[in-house]
């Protein structure tokens, strides 16, 4: 009899991991469905801005090219400032960690 009281102890035992793990799980499953919902709200947002920022692109190019302005020339201008600037600021870091 002695058997009995050790095995349903036993069960007893798996039965609350279990619960746990079920516990666990739900919460997991919130979780990952929370994550989703976010996921799709930020995909409908950058969609907006990526509609946003084709709109400004083609408005900007049309009064560049009103004004013969080389957009590209200004973008690659632009660019070199901030990767000078970049460069800049790593010698400034290096020098300072010496």
């Amino acid at each position: 009899m002695v058997g009995l009281g050790s095995t349903a102890q036993k069960l007893q035992t798996v039965a609350e991991k279990a619960e746990k793990v079920y516990e666990r799980m739900n919460k997991l499953r919130e979780e990952v469905e929370e994550t989703q919902q976010t996921v799709e709200g930020t995909k409908e947002r950058v969609g907006t801005v990526e509609d946003e920022l084709a709109e400004q692109r083609a408005v900007l190019d049309a009064i560049a090219a009103e004004h013969d302005i080389d957009v590209d020339a200004v973008a690659a201008e632009a660019h070199i400032s901030e990767a000078e600037a970049e460069e800049a600021a790593e010698e400034d870091t290096a020098t300072t960690d010496d």
